[in-house]
């Protein structure tokens, strides 16, 4: 018997991911994004983690994910706690990752139906 995972064909899967550029479906990015589900914003403004800001996080608040996957480029860095300050007053949450780890992660919670959302950099 053949078992075989069933997902959406409406859910935004991540197909591949390298250094510079991801592929979402059948399309590239070579821009920082944030995907979901359901919805992408691309591009998303941060091109490094040093440039991320608390409203850069908006967009993701906007989705109302149960859990937010932070890729942070080639290596795991984690932000100040104050950039994370509106994902704690809005209750979501979140798992800091270097992008290739979060882009693994996000795809296997989507295929458990779960309500999450990556923001990846790509750098």
């Amino acid at each position: 018997m053949r078992f075989d995972l069933d997902r959406p064909s409406t859910a935004h899967v991540i197909r591949s991911y390298a250094p510079g550029s991801l592929r979402v479906g059948d399309r590239t990015y070579e821009t920082s994004i944030i995907v979901s589900r359901s919805e992408l914003v691309a591009p998303w403004r941060p091109r490094t983690l040093a440039d991320l800001r608390p409203e850069d996080l908006e967009p993701v608040l906007a989705l109302r994910p149960e859990v937010l996957l932070i890729g942070t480029g080639p290596r795991q860095v984690f932000p100040d706690r104050a950039l994370l300050a509106p994902l704690h007053a809005a209750r979501v949450g979140f798992e800091v990752m270097d992008t290739a780890a979060a882009c693994r992660t996000y795809n296997v919670l989507v295929g458990e139906g779960r309500e999450v959302a990556a923001a990846l950099i790509v750098d």
